[in-house]
């Protein structure tokens, strides 16, 4: 699944790419991983902050007071747009649906005097992550509420007896072409109390894999 960048994220990775001309291997490698950091904390922390992100496949009910021919029930397209009446085409995807709501009220004052839009999420149907590896059942899982890593790795049975623990890996995926995060684990960490931070939460589209 596609996941918004902030231009925070934006300017980190520009950060990134002039760092990687003006230090050594050693500096460049030792900054890409703090960027891994700040990007993974970063993302996770803008789907846990209280306020639902819309994703593809959602479904969502878009309710304009008085005017059932502009009242729809949509499903959010998988290039994250919905399909309204007088609108057309809408971006959903990344918005929580007070946003959503303004846009649209923005957009229908243009053909109706002060409109009253409400948008209700009625399917939460995007927040799907994989645990792949030596787990009990591995495979898809989509998922209702946020998640840990070790929540997920529950769900998916727990680790086989061949498991290692301690070299779990959350691979994250980003648009526009940044490259692919992996967030690596150490079981015993996070259950020590070690670095009990490591216990990421999950994001639409992670995999969790587990060697």
């Amino acid at each position: 699944m596609k996941h918004p960048v902030s231009k925070w994220n934006i300017l980190l990775v520009g950060l990134s790419a002039l760092t990687l001309v003006s230090c050594g291997a050693s500096s460049a490698q030792h900054f890409e991983q703090k960027l891994e950091q700040k990007l993974a904390k970063s993302t996770a922390m803008s789907y846990s902050d209280g306020e639902y992100k819309i994703g593809p496949e959602d479904v969502l009910e878009v309710i304009v007071w008085r005017n059932a021919d502009l009242s729809k029930v949509v499903t959010v397209r998988p290039d994250g747009k919905i399909s309204l009446p007088l609108m057309g085409d809408v971006q959903a995807v990344g918005l929580t649906t007070v946003q959503l709501t303004k846009d649209i009220a923005t957009r229908l004052k243009e053909f109706k005097e002060s409109p009253n839009v409400s948008v209700v999420v009625q399917q939460v149907n995007s927040y799907i992550v994989y645990v792949t590896g030596e787990v009990v059942h591995p495979g898809r899982y989509q998922l209702k509420s946020y998640s840990t890593v070790l929540q997920a790795i529950s769900l998916a049975g727990g680790f086989t007896p061949y498991a290692t623990k301690n070299k779990i890996v959350v691979l994250r995926k980003w648009p526009a072409g940044i490259p692919e995060s992996r967030i690596s684990i150490r079981y015993n960490d996070i259950v020590e109390g070690t670095d009990s931070a490591k216990d990421v939460i999950l994001v639409p589209g992670d995999t969790v894999v587990v060697p």
